[in-house]
Protein backbone atom coordinates (compact mmCIF):
# COMPACT_ATOMS: atom_id res chain seq x y z
CA UNK A 1 0.00 0.00 0.00
CA UNK A 2 1.65 3.44 -0.88
CA UNK A 3 1.86 6.28 1.44
CA UNK A 4 -0.54 8.11 -0.13
CA UNK A 5 -3.39 5.66 -0.01
CA UNK A 6 -2.22 4.55 3.79
CA UNK A 7 -2.84 8.38 4.38
CA UNK A 8 -6.17 8.28 3.36
CA UNK A 9 -7.10 5.15 5.27
CA UNK A 10 -5.74 6.67 8.22
CA UNK A 11 -8.12 10.14 7.89
CA UNK A 12 -10.91 7.84 6.87
CA UNK A 13 -10.98 5.92 10.07
CA UNK A 14 -10.33 9.48 11.99
CA UNK A 15 -13.12 10.44 10.57
CA UNK A 16 -15.34 7.58 10.97
CA UNK A 17 -14.28 7.64 14.70
CA UNK A 18 -15.10 11.61 15.11
CA UNK A 19 -18.87 10.98 13.93
CA UNK A 20 -18.92 8.45 16.46
CA UNK A 21 -17.98 10.41 19.26
CA UNK A 22 -20.26 13.50 18.15
CA UNK A 23 -22.93 11.59 17.24
CA UNK A 24 -25.95 12.15 19.96
CA UNK A 25 -28.01 9.25 21.70
CA UNK A 26 -25.00 6.60 21.05
CA UNK A 27 -24.95 4.53 23.70
CA UNK A 28 -23.67 1.21 22.35
CA UNK A 29 -19.70 1.36 20.80
CA UNK A 30 -20.28 0.33 16.90
CA UNK A 31 -18.42 -2.75 17.57
CA UNK A 32 -20.44 -4.18 19.95
CA UNK A 33 -23.70 -3.86 17.21
CA UNK A 34 -21.49 -5.47 14.65
CA UNK A 35 -19.47 -8.25 16.11
CA UNK A 36 -21.80 -9.02 19.02
CA UNK A 37 -20.67 -8.98 22.75
CA UNK A 38 -18.19 -11.94 23.92
CA UNK A 39 -18.68 -13.33 27.31
CA UNK A 40 -15.98 -14.27 29.58
CA UNK A 41 -17.47 -16.29 31.16
CA UNK A 42 -19.61 -19.10 28.61
CA UNK A 43 -23.21 -20.81 29.64
CA UNK A 44 -21.32 -23.94 29.00
CA UNK A 45 -18.60 -22.89 31.69
CA UNK A 46 -21.91 -22.16 34.24
CA UNK A 47 -23.53 -25.51 33.40
CA UNK A 48 -20.08 -27.65 33.88
CA UNK A 49 -19.58 -26.15 37.39
CA UNK A 50 -22.92 -26.70 38.58
CA UNK A 51 -23.08 -30.13 37.62
CA UNK A 52 -19.72 -31.07 38.67
CA UNK A 53 -18.76 -28.82 41.55
CA UNK A 54 -21.03 -29.67 45.08
CA UNK A 55 -20.67 -26.62 46.47
CA UNK A 56 -21.94 -24.73 43.51
CA UNK A 57 -24.87 -26.90 42.91
CA UNK A 58 -25.97 -26.05 46.60
CA UNK A 59 -25.56 -22.41 45.97
CA UNK A 60 -27.86 -22.53 43.18
CA UNK A 61 -30.10 -24.83 44.45
CA UNK A 62 -30.51 -23.03 47.91
CA UNK A 63 -31.41 -19.78 46.69
CA UNK A 64 -33.33 -20.80 43.75
CA UNK A 65 -35.68 -23.02 46.11
CA UNK A 66 -35.88 -20.77 49.20
CA UNK A 67 -37.01 -18.13 45.67
CA UNK A 68 -39.49 -20.42 43.62
CA UNK A 69 -39.53 -23.78 45.91
CA UNK A 70 -42.54 -23.20 47.88
CA UNK A 71 -45.23 -22.87 44.78
CA UNK A 72 -47.28 -19.49 44.16
CA UNK A 73 -50.73 -18.56 43.01
CA UNK A 74 -52.12 -15.07 41.19
CA UNK A 75 -55.03 -12.28 42.42
CA UNK A 76 -56.75 -10.17 40.51
CA UNK A 77 -58.17 -6.57 41.42
CA UNK A 78 -61.95 -7.85 42.78
CA UNK A 79 -63.46 -4.88 42.08
CA UNK A 80 -62.58 -5.02 38.62
CA UNK A 81 -65.87 -5.97 36.87
CA UNK A 82 -63.98 -8.98 34.65
CA UNK A 83 -62.07 -10.12 37.83
CA UNK A 84 -63.17 -13.50 37.87
CA UNK A 85 -62.74 -14.27 34.12
CA UNK A 86 -59.11 -12.81 33.93
CA UNK A 87 -58.15 -14.60 36.92
CA UNK A 88 -59.72 -18.04 34.94
CA UNK A 89 -57.77 -17.09 32.04
CA UNK A 90 -54.51 -16.99 33.99
CA UNK A 91 -54.61 -19.70 36.39
CA UNK A 92 -55.39 -21.61 33.27
CA UNK A 93 -52.59 -20.61 31.17
CA UNK A 94 -50.54 -21.61 33.83
CA UNK A 95 -51.88 -24.44 34.11
CA UNK A 96 -51.53 -25.58 30.42
CA UNK A 97 -47.88 -24.36 30.53
CA UNK A 98 -46.97 -25.77 33.81
CA UNK A 99 -45.71 -22.29 34.73
CA UNK A 100 -44.89 -23.84 38.39
CA UNK A 101 -41.81 -26.38 36.66
CA UNK A 102 -40.52 -23.68 34.15
CA UNK A 103 -40.18 -21.33 37.21
CA UNK A 104 -38.26 -24.19 38.87
CA UNK A 105 -35.57 -24.52 35.78
CA UNK A 106 -35.59 -20.83 35.60
CA UNK A 107 -34.58 -20.04 38.57
CA UNK A 108 -31.68 -22.31 39.24
CA UNK A 109 -30.83 -20.65 35.37
CA UNK A 110 -31.01 -17.11 36.31
CA UNK A 111 -29.40 -17.55 39.87
CA UNK A 112 -26.34 -19.36 38.38
CA UNK A 113 -25.89 -17.17 34.99
CA UNK A 114 -28.45 -14.57 35.62
CA UNK A 115 -29.88 -15.46 32.45
CA UNK A 116 -32.75 -17.32 31.25
CA UNK A 117 -34.42 -17.73 27.87
CA UNK A 118 -38.11 -18.60 27.28
CA UNK A 119 -39.99 -19.18 23.66
CA UNK A 120 -43.00 -17.46 22.83
CA UNK A 121 -44.13 -19.86 20.35
CA UNK A 122 -47.02 -17.51 19.34
CA UNK A 123 -45.79 -13.89 20.42
CA UNK A 124 -49.20 -12.57 19.04
CA UNK A 125 -51.49 -15.33 20.40
CA UNK A 126 -49.84 -16.52 23.88
CA UNK A 127 -50.41 -20.08 24.11
CA UNK A 128 -47.60 -22.13 25.01
CA UNK A 129 -43.75 -21.49 26.68
CA UNK A 130 -40.82 -23.61 25.97
CA UNK A 131 -37.31 -22.72 28.00
CA UNK A 132 -34.50 -22.68 25.67
CA UNK A 133 -30.98 -24.25 26.72
CA UNK A 134 -28.58 -21.39 27.24
CA UNK A 135 -25.60 -22.74 25.49
CA UNK A 136 -27.61 -21.76 22.53
CA UNK A 137 -26.84 -18.26 23.36
CA UNK A 138 -23.52 -18.42 23.81
CA UNK A 139 -22.29 -17.40 20.35
CA UNK A 140 -21.06 -13.92 20.51
CA UNK A 141 -23.72 -12.53 18.14
CA UNK A 142 -26.54 -14.27 19.83
CA UNK A 143 -28.15 -10.83 21.15
CA UNK A 144 -28.21 -7.94 18.64
CA UNK A 145 -28.82 -4.97 19.96
CA UNK A 146 -29.04 -1.16 18.04
CA UNK A 147 -26.73 1.79 19.18
CA UNK A 148 -29.30 2.62 22.31
CA UNK A 149 -29.10 -0.81 23.41
CA UNK A 150 -32.40 -2.17 22.40
CA UNK A 151 -32.06 -5.95 21.74
CA UNK A 152 -33.62 -6.00 17.97
CA UNK A 153 -33.02 -9.88 17.28
CA UNK A 154 -31.11 -13.08 19.01
CA UNK A 155 -29.59 -15.77 17.15
CA UNK A 156 -29.42 -19.10 18.63
CA UNK A 157 -27.58 -21.76 17.96
CA UNK A 158 -27.96 -25.12 19.80
CA UNK A 159 -26.77 -28.17 17.91
CA UNK A 160 -27.79 -28.43 14.29
CA UNK A 161 -29.99 -26.15 15.20
CA UNK A 162 -29.45 -22.01 14.05
CA UNK A 163 -32.06 -19.80 13.61
CA UNK A 164 -33.10 -16.47 14.92
CA UNK A 165 -35.88 -14.88 16.97
CA UNK A 166 -37.50 -11.94 16.85
CA UNK A 167 -37.30 -9.80 20.43
CA UNK A 168 -40.94 -10.10 20.96
CA UNK A 169 -40.77 -14.08 20.73
CA UNK A 170 -38.43 -14.28 23.72
CA UNK A 171 -38.75 -13.88 27.36
CA UNK A 172 -35.32 -13.01 28.56
CA UNK A 173 -34.89 -13.04 32.34
CA UNK A 174 -31.83 -10.46 32.62
CA UNK A 175 -31.02 -10.26 36.13
CA UNK A 176 -28.09 -8.21 36.99
CA UNK A 177 -26.93 -6.43 33.61
CA UNK A 178 -23.00 -5.13 34.26
CA UNK A 179 -22.36 -1.95 32.56
CA UNK A 180 -24.74 -1.77 30.10
CA UNK A 181 -24.49 -5.96 29.31
CA UNK A 182 -26.75 -7.89 27.19
CA UNK A 183 -26.55 -10.74 29.40
CA UNK A 184 -27.42 -10.87 32.95
CA UNK A 185 -24.91 -11.75 36.19
CA UNK A 186 -25.44 -14.87 38.40
CA UNK A 187 -23.60 -15.70 41.12
CA UNK A 188 -21.66 -18.49 39.76
CA UNK A 189 -20.08 -15.98 36.65
CA UNK A 190 -17.60 -14.43 39.63
CA UNK A 191 -16.32 -17.68 40.76
CA UNK A 192 -15.30 -18.76 37.03
CA UNK A 193 -13.38 -15.65 35.96
CA UNK A 194 -9.71 -14.72 35.86
CA UNK A 195 -8.23 -11.07 37.00
CA UNK A 196 -6.04 -9.60 35.63
CA UNK A 197 -4.21 -6.75 37.01
CA UNK A 198 -0.83 -4.72 36.09
CA UNK A 199 -0.40 -7.20 33.93
CA UNK A 200 -0.44 -10.16 36.62
CA UNK A 201 -3.22 -12.95 35.63
CA UNK A 202 -4.84 -14.29 38.71
CA UNK A 203 -6.77 -17.89 38.37
CA UNK A 204 -10.48 -17.67 39.26
CA UNK A 205 -11.11 -19.25 42.64
CA UNK A 206 -12.91 -22.22 41.50
CA UNK A 207 -10.28 -23.42 39.53
CA UNK A 208 -7.50 -22.83 42.64
CA UNK A 209 -10.56 -25.05 44.38
CA UNK A 210 -10.24 -27.24 42.21
CA UNK A 211 -6.52 -27.57 41.95
CA UNK A 212 -6.87 -28.31 45.97
CA UNK A 213 -9.39 -30.66 45.73
CA UNK A 214 -7.44 -32.51 42.66
CA UNK A 215 -4.05 -32.57 44.40
CA UNK A 216 -5.73 -33.71 48.41
CA UNK A 217 -6.19 -37.30 47.16
CA UNK A 218 -2.56 -37.85 45.75
CA UNK A 219 -1.19 -36.29 48.81
CA UNK A 220 -3.12 -38.92 50.97
CA UNK A 221 -1.73 -41.58 49.04
CA UNK A 222 1.38 -40.80 49.11
CA UNK A 223 1.92 -39.93 52.50
CA UNK A 224 -0.74 -42.20 54.23
CA UNK A 225 1.61 -45.12 53.84
CA UNK A 226 5.56 -43.70 53.99
CA UNK A 227 8.17 -44.78 51.62
CA UNK A 228 10.21 -47.36 53.27
CA UNK A 229 13.72 -48.09 52.60
CA UNK A 230 14.32 -52.03 53.50
CA UNK A 231 18.01 -53.12 54.01
CA UNK A 232 19.12 -56.44 53.67
CA UNK A 233 22.97 -56.26 54.52
CA UNK A 234 25.18 -59.07 52.76
CA UNK A 235 22.24 -59.97 51.10
CA UNK A 236 23.31 -61.38 47.51
CA UNK A 237 21.33 -60.02 43.92
CA UNK A 238 19.77 -62.56 43.21
CA UNK A 239 18.52 -63.54 47.11
CA UNK A 240 17.77 -59.49 46.72
CA UNK A 241 15.26 -59.78 44.18
CA UNK A 242 13.35 -62.81 45.59
CA UNK A 243 12.67 -60.37 48.94
CA UNK A 244 11.93 -57.45 46.61
CA UNK A 245 9.40 -59.29 44.02
CA UNK A 246 7.77 -60.42 47.54
CA UNK A 247 7.99 -57.37 49.40
CA UNK A 248 5.75 -56.22 46.57
CA UNK A 249 2.95 -58.59 46.88
CA UNK A 250 1.95 -57.14 50.31
CA UNK A 251 -0.64 -55.29 50.05
CA UNK A 252 0.41 -52.01 51.63
CA UNK A 253 0.53 -48.45 50.77
CA UNK A 254 3.64 -46.54 49.84
CA UNK A 255 6.94 -46.95 47.72
CA UNK A 256 9.23 -50.17 48.67
CA UNK A 257 12.58 -50.18 48.31
CA UNK A 258 15.34 -52.98 48.88
CA UNK A 259 18.98 -52.35 49.23
CA UNK A 260 22.22 -54.18 49.95
CA UNK A 261 24.57 -52.07 50.94
CA UNK A 262 25.68 -51.87 54.38
CA UNK A 263 26.13 -48.13 54.62
CA UNK A 264 22.03 -47.27 53.61
CA UNK A 265 19.96 -45.89 56.31
CA UNK A 266 16.14 -46.75 56.58
CA UNK A 267 14.00 -43.35 55.68
CA UNK A 268 10.58 -42.79 55.35
CA UNK A 269 9.11 -39.58 53.78
CA UNK A 270 6.53 -38.12 55.52
CA UNK A 271 4.38 -34.48 55.66
CA UNK A 272 6.61 -31.32 57.26
CA UNK A 273 4.61 -30.50 60.64
CA UNK A 274 5.90 -26.91 59.87
CA UNK A 275 3.78 -26.90 56.54
CA UNK A 276 0.63 -24.96 57.52
CA UNK A 277 -1.79 -24.32 54.50
CA UNK A 278 -4.95 -24.67 56.31
CA UNK A 279 -5.00 -20.39 56.89
CA UNK A 280 -4.90 -20.43 52.79
CA UNK A 281 -7.16 -22.79 52.16
CA UNK A 282 -9.43 -21.58 54.24
CA UNK A 283 -9.28 -17.99 52.73
CA UNK A 284 -9.86 -19.77 49.18
CA UNK A 285 -13.27 -21.75 50.39
CA UNK A 286 -14.32 -18.44 52.04
CA UNK A 287 -13.88 -16.44 48.75
CA UNK A 288 -15.96 -19.36 47.06
CA UNK A 289 -18.56 -19.29 49.99
CA UNK A 290 -18.93 -15.27 49.16
CA UNK A 291 -19.40 -15.72 46.08
CA UNK A 292 -22.04 -18.15 46.34
CA UNK A 293 -24.20 -15.53 48.37
CA UNK A 294 -25.87 -18.04 50.62
CA UNK A 295 -24.37 -19.34 54.12
CA UNK A 296 -25.78 -23.02 53.17
CA UNK A 297 -22.32 -24.33 52.97
CA UNK A 298 -20.64 -22.80 56.15
CA UNK A 299 -23.72 -23.96 58.23
CA UNK A 300 -23.33 -27.77 56.84
CA UNK A 301 -19.13 -27.62 57.01
CA UNK A 302 -18.11 -25.04 60.26
CA UNK A 303 -18.13 -27.12 63.60
CA UNK A 304 -19.41 -24.71 65.96
CA UNK A 305 -21.62 -22.66 63.71
CA UNK A 306 -24.42 -21.64 66.55
CA UNK A 307 -27.90 -21.14 65.98
CA UNK A 308 -27.98 -17.70 66.38
CA UNK A 309 -25.52 -17.08 63.74
CA UNK A 310 -26.89 -19.82 62.02
CA UNK A 311 -30.53 -17.41 61.94
CA UNK A 312 -28.45 -14.03 61.84
CA UNK A 313 -26.94 -15.85 58.03
CA UNK A 314 -30.35 -16.99 56.61
CA UNK A 315 -31.86 -14.00 57.41
CA UNK A 316 -29.03 -12.18 55.35
CA UNK A 317 -29.86 -14.31 53.02
CA UNK A 318 -33.19 -13.30 52.44
CA UNK A 319 -32.74 -10.49 51.42
CA UNK A 320 -31.03 -11.45 48.14
CA UNK A 321 -34.19 -14.17 47.59
CA UNK A 322 -36.33 -11.09 48.19
CA UNK A 323 -34.68 -9.64 45.41
CA UNK A 324 -34.63 -12.52 43.11
CA UNK A 325 -38.58 -13.08 43.73
CA UNK A 326 -39.24 -9.35 43.27
CA UNK A 327 -37.01 -9.84 39.50
CA UNK A 328 -39.36 -13.11 38.89
CA UNK A 329 -42.65 -11.30 39.69
CA UNK A 330 -42.52 -8.68 38.10
CA UNK A 331 -41.13 -9.96 34.60
CA UNK A 332 -43.73 -12.62 34.82
CA UNK A 333 -46.54 -10.28 35.63
CA UNK A 334 -45.65 -8.22 32.64
CA UNK A 335 -44.14 -10.73 29.60
CA UNK A 336 -47.02 -13.47 30.43
CA UNK A 337 -50.05 -12.24 32.87
CA UNK A 338 -50.65 -9.21 31.10
CA UNK A 339 -50.57 -10.14 27.25
CA UNK A 340 -52.83 -13.39 28.13
CA UNK A 341 -55.71 -11.21 29.31
CA UNK A 342 -55.15 -8.27 26.98
CA UNK A 343 -55.34 -10.53 24.22
CA UNK A 344 -58.45 -11.82 25.64
CA UNK A 345 -59.75 -8.14 25.43
CA UNK A 346 -59.67 -7.35 28.99
CA UNK A 347 -57.89 -4.52 30.39
CA UNK A 348 -54.28 -5.78 32.06
CA UNK A 349 -54.26 -2.59 34.32
CA UNK A 350 -57.36 -3.03 35.58
CA UNK A 351 -57.05 -6.31 36.30
CA UNK A 352 -54.34 -5.71 38.38
CA UNK A 353 -52.70 -9.59 38.10
CA UNK A 354 -50.24 -10.18 40.96
CA UNK A 355 -47.93 -13.14 41.19
CA UNK A 356 -47.79 -14.11 45.09
CA UNK A 357 -45.37 -16.40 46.13
CA UNK A 358 -46.41 -19.32 48.99
CA UNK A 359 -49.56 -21.27 49.56
CA UNK A 360 -52.49 -19.29 48.70
CA UNK A 361 -53.97 -18.75 51.97
CA UNK A 362 -58.19 -18.06 52.74
CA UNK A 363 -59.53 -14.80 53.43
CA UNK A 364 -60.14 -13.82 57.09
CA UNK A 365 -62.86 -12.11 57.73
CA UNK A 366 -63.59 -10.27 60.98
CA UNK A 367 -67.39 -11.53 61.47
CA UNK A 368 -65.51 -14.76 61.28
CA UNK A 369 -63.39 -14.15 63.62
CA UNK A 370 -66.57 -13.08 66.00
CA UNK A 371 -68.84 -15.96 65.07
CA UNK A 372 -65.87 -18.37 66.10
CA UNK A 373 -65.74 -16.82 69.51
CA UNK A 374 -69.01 -17.02 69.95
CA UNK A 375 -69.29 -20.49 69.32
CA UNK A 376 -66.08 -20.89 72.09
CA UNK A 377 -67.78 -19.42 74.57
CA UNK A 378 -70.74 -21.21 74.30
CA UNK A 379 -69.65 -24.74 73.76
CA UNK A 380 -66.90 -27.17 75.58
CA UNK A 381 -64.21 -26.54 72.85
CA UNK A 382 -62.27 -23.16 73.17
CA UNK A 383 -61.49 -22.78 69.09
CA UNK A 384 -59.99 -18.92 69.84
CA UNK A 385 -59.29 -17.97 73.29
CA UNK A 386 -60.29 -13.88 74.45
CA UNK A 387 -56.32 -13.20 74.26
CA UNK A 388 -56.24 -13.86 70.60
CA UNK A 389 -59.70 -11.94 70.12
CA UNK A 390 -58.24 -8.83 71.21
CA UNK A 391 -54.85 -9.51 69.35
CA UNK A 392 -56.80 -9.60 66.17
CA UNK A 393 -59.27 -7.03 66.23
CA UNK A 394 -56.08 -5.01 67.54
CA UNK A 395 -54.15 -5.90 64.63
CA UNK A 396 -57.44 -4.77 62.52
CA UNK A 397 -57.28 -0.97 63.77
CA UNK A 398 -59.61 -1.46 67.32
CA UNK A 399 -58.19 0.82 70.00
CA UNK A 400 -58.01 -1.48 72.53
CA UNK A 401 -57.58 -0.56 76.62
CA UNK A 402 -56.18 -2.73 79.19
CA UNK A 403 -58.57 -3.58 81.90
CA UNK A 404 -57.09 -1.94 85.07
CA UNK A 405 -58.02 -3.18 88.67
Amino acid sequence: MGEANLSAVVNKLKEFYGKLQQASGVLLPAWRQVYGETRTVTFNDIITAYTRDPSCKAFVDFLADQAVGAGFYTTVNEKYVHAEEAKQLVDGFNETVNLDELLQVAAREIVASGNSFWLKTEPEHLQNLKILPLTGFDNPTAIKRNQYGTVTGYNYSYGDVKTSFAPEKIIHFRWNPVNFSAYGTGVLQVLLTELSFNGETRISFLEMKARIEKIMPEIFEKYAGPDELWIFAGASDEKLAEYQKLIKTKPKAGARFVYNKPEADIKTVTVDPKARYEAYIDHILNQVYLGGQTPLPKLFTTPGFTEASARAALEIAERKVMALQRFIKRTCEREIFNPIIRQAGLDPAKANCRLNWGTEKPEVKLEDLIRLAEISATSETPYVRPEEVRKNLAKAGFELWENKQ
